[in-house]
């Protein structure tokens, strides 16, 4: 399952696509220098039980820890990945 990416200047979005259709998508905002907001996570039912949320939430983890910024999960299915998950809590905001 690849997780493709796309950023702009102020929101960017992690997402998978299956058979040319967006299948996935987990939406950020950027707030200034150092915090990513996560705002919505949605999965296709074609998706489900494959893990494609949880695996967008590591995918902006790994971004987070990269670039320096920590992470801030509005999105309640994010902040529950991050609530099961205590080895990707060091970029929590």
């Amino acid at each position: 399952m690849e997780i493709k990416h796309k950023t702009d200047e102020k929101k960017g979005y992690f997402f998978i696509e299956k058979d040319g259709e967006k299948k996935a998508e987990m939406v950020y905002s950027k707030a200034g220098e150092s915090l990513f907001i996560i705002e919505h996570t949605e999965v296709d039912d074609s998706l489900r039980g494959e893990g494609a949320g949880k695996k967008m939430v590591i995918k902006a983890v790994e971004l987070a820890r990269k670039e320096g910024k920590k992470i801030m999960p509005l999105c309640p299915f994010a902040k529950s990945v991050f609530d099961r998950n205590e080895e990707i809590r060091d970029v929590l905001k």
